[in-house]
C-alpha cells in the first residue's frame, strides 16, 4: 500500500517580502485546489552563496519527499531558470512574475503547466497585492506596498529578479491595513524592495511619507505601524513628520547604507555619502529620540583597502547603529562589481567578524541603556515579545501572542531584555 501523499510544502529563502509571497502562494495553491504532493522553493538571489543554499536546499526536500511535484521559484529561479531547470530534482521553474497569478496555480493543478514558466520581469507594470493574514504567526502581518527597484547597484541582481520599481496604490493599502486591524492584528509592518520609491509610479507621484500618513490617518484604530527596511537618502519630509509626531510609528528602521567610505560607496553606485548617512542619522534621533536604527552593511567590497574599512566600521559608533545585518561581499556574476578587482575572501569575512563585533556591542549597550524604562511589547509568543524598538523581550508573565502589554525592563540576558508586566 503506498503512503499518503504529503500535504504541500513551502520552504522560504531570503528576505521578509519573500516570506510575505510564500503566504501567498499558499494560498493561490490552496484555492486552485492543490492540496497534496506538492513541494514549492521560495529562492533568494542576493548573494552567490544564498544561491548555493537554495540548490542545496531543493536536493534536501527532494530526498524527504521523494514522490512531489518541486517547483522552484523566487529571484534565483527568475535570474537563473536554467540552470535550475537542469537539476533533476526540480520538476517546474516559476518566475517571480507568474507565482502569484491564480492561472498559473490553476496550470500546475491541471498537470498543464510548462517546465519553465519565467516571463521577462522587466516588463511587469503593476505588482500583485496579494491580502495574507499572517507568516505564520499571530504577532504581526505584513503588507506589501512596492515591489523591484530601479537603481542599479553595481553589486546587486535583485532588479534582474524583480523588475522594475512599482507600487501598490494607497487606497488598496489602507483597505488591506483595515482588514488585518479588524481580524485583531495589532503591528502591520510595510514591505518591499525599495520603500522609498513608493508612488514614483502612482498618479501625482506620492512620497512615501504620504502613504505612512495616509494609513495612520485612514485606520485609526491600528495601535502599531512598522516600516521594513528603507533607503535614508531618499526618505521624504513628511515621513520625517510622521516619524517625529506620531507615536503609532514605531522608533526603528532599519538603513540600507551597505559601506561607510565615500569611493566604496560610490564604486557601489549608491546615492548617498558617508556624511548622508550620519546626519540622517542624527535628523531622526533629534525628531524622535528613542529611535533605534538596524542597517545592512557590506563588508570586503572590491578594492576595498583597511583604511576604507576602517570608515565603515567607525559608521556603527557615528550615526549610533544597533541591529546590523553584515554581508561579506559575494561577487554575482554579470554584476560590475564581479569586474573590478577583488578583495581576498578571507579577509572579507573576518571583516565581517569585525563588524558583527561592533554590532553586537552596540546591541549590549542599547539592551543595559533600556533598563528601568517602560515598553509596550507587542507578544510574539507567550513569554517572547518585541519592544517599539525591536528588541527581543522575556515577559515573566506569559501573555497572549498578538497582545500589547506594558511592562517594565528589569535586565537584559543573552541578548534579549528582561521585563515585567505593569
Amino acid at each position: 500500500m503506498n503512503a499518503p501523499a504529503k500535504p504541500p510544502v513551502f520552504a522560504t529563502l531570503g528576505c521578509r517580502l519573500n516570506a510575505y509571497e510564500t503566504e501567498a502562494m499558499r494560498d493561490l495553491a490552496r484555492g486552485a485546489g492543490i492540496e497534496e504532493g506538492l513541494v514549492v522553493v521560495n529562492t533568494c538571489a542576493v548573494t552567490a552563496e544564498a544561491v548555493r543554499q537554495a540548490r542545496q536546499r531543493i536536493r534536501k526536500l527532494r530526498r524527504d519527499n521523494p514522490e512531489a511535484r518541486i517547483v522552484v521559484t523566487g529571484c534565483a529561479a527568475q535570474t537563473e531558470p536554467g540552470r535550475f531547470a537542469g537539476m533533476e530534482e526540480v520538476d517546474q521553474v516559476l518566475g517571480n512574475g507568474e507565482k502569484l497569478r491564480p492561472e498559473a496555480w490553476g496550470r500546475l493543478a491541471a498537470g498543464q503547466a510548462a517546465r519553465v514558466e519565467v516571463g521577462d520581469i522587466m516588463a511587469e507594470r503593476r505588482t500583485a497585492a496579494p491580502i495574507v493574514d499572517g507568516l505564520g504567526t499571530r504577532a504581526r502581518a505584513y503588507v506589501q506596498v512596492q515591489n523591484g527597484c530601479d537603481h542599479r547597484c553595481t553589486f546587486c541582481v535583485i532588479p534582474y529578479g524583480r523588475g522594475n520599481s512599482r507600487s501598490v496604490p494607497a487606497a488598496t493599502v489602507v483597505e488591506q491595513i483595515a482588514r488585518l486591524v479588524d481580524k485583531g492584528f495589532n503591528e502591520v509592518v510595510l514591505t518591499g524592495v525599495d520603500l522609498t520609491s513608493w508612488g514614483a509610479d502612482l498618479e501625482g507621484a506620492p512620497r512615501l511619507g504620504d502613504l505612512v500618513a495616509e494609513v495612520l490617518r485612514r485606520v485609526p484604530d491600528l495601535p502599531r505601524l512598522r516600516i521594513s527596511s528603507i533607503d535614508s537618502i531618499e526618505a521624504d519630509p513628511r515621513l520625517m513628520e510622521t516619524i517625529a509626531t506620531e507615536p503609532r510609528l514605531m522608533p526603528h528602521l532599519h538603513l540600507s547604507l551597505q559601506a561607510g567610505d565615500d569611493l566604496i560607496l560610490k564604486r557601489m553606485k549608491r546615492r548617498h555619502l558617508r556624511a548622508d548617512a550620519i546626519a540622517f542619522c542624527r535628523e531622526a534621533r533629534a525628531a524622535r529620540p528613542e529611535i533605534v536604527f538596524g542597517a545592512d552593511i557590506i563588508a570586503g567590497f572590491p578594492t576595498e583597502t583597511e583604511a576604507m574599512f576602517q570608515n565603515s566600521l567607525r559608521l556603527v559608533e557615528e550615526c549610533g547603529l544597533t541591529w546590523l545585518h553584515v554581508f561579506p561581499y559575494s561577487a554575482r556574476a554579470g554584476t560590475p562589481a564581479a569586474r573590478m578587482p577583488q578583495v581576498d575572501g578571507a579577509v572579507a569575512r573576518e571583516r565581517a567578524a569585525r563588524l558583527r563585533a561592533a554590532g553586537a556591542e552596540r546591541v549590549v549597550a542599547h539592551l543595559a541603556e533600556m533598563r528601568g524604562r517602560p515598553a509596550k511589547l507587542l507578544m510574539e509568543r507567550p513569554d517572547i515579545g518585541r519592544t517599539e524598538g525591536f528588541a527581543p523581550t522575556r515577559l515573566a508573565t506569559p501573555a497572549a501572542p498578538g497582545s500589547i502589554v506594558t511592562a517594565r525592563i528589569v535586565g537584559h540576558e543573552a541578548g534579549q531584555l528582561l521585563a515585567e508586566a505593569v
